[in-house]
């Protein structure tokens, strides 16, 4: 018996209906929980403002800047009672009634210089005099 044409498709709509609703009522399992995405006074009475150097700006034509403590702060510029006194590439110096202070921007971070491998060890292709 052949089917007519006209049913097939309310048919296919209708098998493919009820997993569509089932899936609705399940949870996104990426989705954070509802309690996370609401703000709440204890998390925004105890989340402390940005501390610390966020960034050094070095423009051409223009002092050094710094962003301390989320405050655009000119070279010579204060800082609550400490004044910006010197900006260098990673860090800046602040001259206060307590004394100097350094704030880098990646603390934990020193710089150091590369161990570069002895020459035999290096790839034909980087040693000196090798002719390309």
């Amino acid at each position: 018996m052949k089917m007519p044409r006209a049913l097939l498709l309310p048919i296919a709509f209708g098998a493919l209906l009820p997993g569509r609703l089932v899936a609705q009522g399940v949870a996104d399992p990426t989705r954070p929980p509802l309690a996370a995405t609401l703000p709440s006074a204890d998390a925004t009475a105890a989340t402390p403002a940005a501390t610390g150097l966020q960034t050094i700006l070095r423009r051409k034509g223009t002092r050094p800047a710094a962003i301390i403590n989320g405050q655009y702060v000119d070279l010579g510029g204060k800082v609550g009672d400490a004044r910006l006194v010197q900006i260098n590439e990673s860090e800046v110096i602040l001259q206060g009634p307590g004394g100097r202070e350094e704030l880098r921007l990646t603390p934990a971070v020193e710089k150091s210089a590369p161990v570069l491998p002895h020459a035999e060890d290096r790839p034909l292709s980087l040693r000196a005099g090798r002719k390309k």
